[in-house]
């Protein structure tokens, strides 16, 4: 199910995490050449990402 980011926070290995609308988190790395998020690294990156709509796949499993 399709959800928006509503923010984000750094989980406890420091990698970033998005918060969703529904309340679940998701991982957002920045990882070549796997996942191509560059985005993610900046401030104003992750600012430009809000709203944007992710897959949350436990949504899913409800």
């Amino acid at each position: 199910m399709k959800q928006p980011i509503i923010g984000f926070h750094k989980d406890e290995v420091g990698y970033w995490v998005a918060d969703l609308e529904c309340g679940h988190t998701q991982h957002v790395r920045h990882d070549p050449p796997w996942k191509l998020r560059p985005w993610v690294i900046t401030e104003e990156g992750r600012k430009s990402k809000l709203g944007m709509e992710l897959n949350c796949k436990k949504c899913d499993e409800n």
